[in-house]
């Protein structure tokens, strides 16, 4: 008998990693990189950037390279915030020898089953005065991961950071040649933002084309141009389309109402590119050189300040989630079982009802088709459940006998189920024009 998940041995482009496997989803981690998860793959397809100049080379004892310089290695990893270099209370990396550049303590939690668990530790940081770690688990039959990271305060005074996860998403072109045009990213803005376009920009040219505000949407066109922007969102998504390939990559949090965020952003954006910044103290001119700057794009998440007593913690907790809308197509929305691509909608005339709309689903089990009445409450189910899974999406161009549906119906719904038939909840709705 075999079990749905496993966890065993890897080697990812020459680095010794640790695999999470399950189906057609697999999640290598690299415990000596800084605790990184170096790659994510959902059908073969690496959403993550991973450096082929540093491939195969371990860290040094330093935990920097040459002149103390940053080895950006790529992947994902957990940093202290508010970065910053004006005192003790900004985290000045990278490069960060001990919390970036040392490897982590490893353990298996859970080996195989219907999920599995790995626990990464990195080693106390008397700059911060934290230490971090991260569980990281996978789900059969569920393409993504769930994260679990606490910051603990390993100092004798009181610290305040907030936990920042930085993830590197890979901006290459697949033809090998340049950055991939197609590479689009979509955060819902916060409708009662402190920042007047919805977001702020914190590094790079005030006009950047990149981002873009619209229709309550920040819509990131990466174009190889070096900048960054925080974002107030309250949404607790963001959503990353490779166009090339119709791969889509989102990460889902829990916002905390009220609280105080690093930088004033739940959501920050780093583009890599051409162009000048001011850091590290520095006018930075980027380099034309995608060695140096490589072609990536960083969808970076962060928690909320953490006020911590000696020997405290917080934690914070996210997921990712993958799947395929099959090309290069926005995504309009995200709930916990897929994303829309494109809207759904239900026209009845001349005896039929029509449905279409597009999406991506992020578990193998099915979408159920339901009658609402004018209160939005459920009538009955319409038609049979269709079955889905996270590599193909789901495109509806179906016809119903408008007879057929039941008096009062005044709207659909779509909602997710998983392989056992238990609810995900609803995916989207639209009313049904006459």
């Amino acid at each position: 008998m075999t079990n749905a998940a496993e966890v065993r041995n890897s080697n990812y482009k020459g680095w010794s990693t640790v695999a999470l496997e399950s189906g057609p989803l697999s999640v290598e981690i690299a415990p000596a990189l800084g605790g990184r998860i170096i790659q994510f793959r959902l059908n073969g397809f690496e959403y993550l950037w991973a450096s082929d100049t540093l491939a195969g080379q371990a860290p040094p004892p330093s935990g920097l390279g040459p002149e103390d310089a940053w080895l950006n290695y790529g992947g994902d990893k957990l940093w202290p915030a508010p970065q910053g270099w004006d005192g003790p209370d900004q985290w000045p990396g990278p490069p960060d020898a001990v919390l970036d550049g040392s490897p982590q303590e490893f353990r298996i939690l859970q080996r195989s089953g219907d999920s599995v668990a790995v626990e990464l530790t990195s080693r106390p940081d008397s700059r911060t005065g934290i230490q971090f770690s991260r569980v990281v688990r996978i789900t059969d039959g569920v393409a993504g991961l769930h994260v679990r990271a606490r910051m603990t305060n390993i100092d004798t005074r009181p610290r305040r950071w907030g936990i920042w996860t930085v993830t590197q998403l890979n901006g290459r072109s697949s033809t090998g040649r340049g950055w991939n045009r197609s590479l689009r990213s979509y955060c819902p803005i916060n409708p009662d933002s402190r920042y007047p376009a919805g977001y702020r920009v914190m590094f790079g040219d005030k006009n950047n084309p990149q981002f873009q505000a619209d229709d309550g949407m920040l819509k990131i066109h990466y174009q190889y141009e070096v900048g960054k922007v925080g974002l107030d969102s309250n949404t607790g998504w963001i959503a990353t389309v490779d166009g090339e390939s119709g791969y889509l990559f989102v990460q889902r949090f829990e916002h905390a109402s009220g609280r105080e965020y690093p930088d004033g952003a739940s959501i920050e954006y780093w583009t890599s590119g051409l162009g000048t910044i001011k850091a590290w103290g520095r006018e930075e001119v980027m380099p034309d050189d995608p060695v140096r700057t490589p072609y990536l794009v960083e969808s970076e998440l962060l928690s909320p300040f953490a006020e911590l007593q000696p020997g405290e913690h917080a934690e914070f907790e996210y997921e990712w989630r993958a799947a395929n809308i099959g090309g290069d197509l926005p995504v309009l929305g995200c709930a916990s079982g897929g994303c829309v691509a494109e809207p759904l909608r239900a026209v009845a005339a001349d005896g039929v009802l029509r449905v279409t709309g597009r999406f991506g689903i992020f578990q193998t089990g099915e979408v159920r088709f339901e009658a609402l009445d004018s209160d939005g409450k459920p009538i009955s189910q319409l038609g049979r459940p269709l079955a889905v899974d996270p590599t193909r999406p789901v495109v509806l161009t179906g016809q119903l006998d408008a007879s057929s549906l039941p008096a009062g119906t005044t709207a659909i719904s779509v909602s997710c189920h998983d392989a056992h038939g238990t609810s995900l909840g609803e995916l989207t709705r639209a009313a049904i024009a006459r």
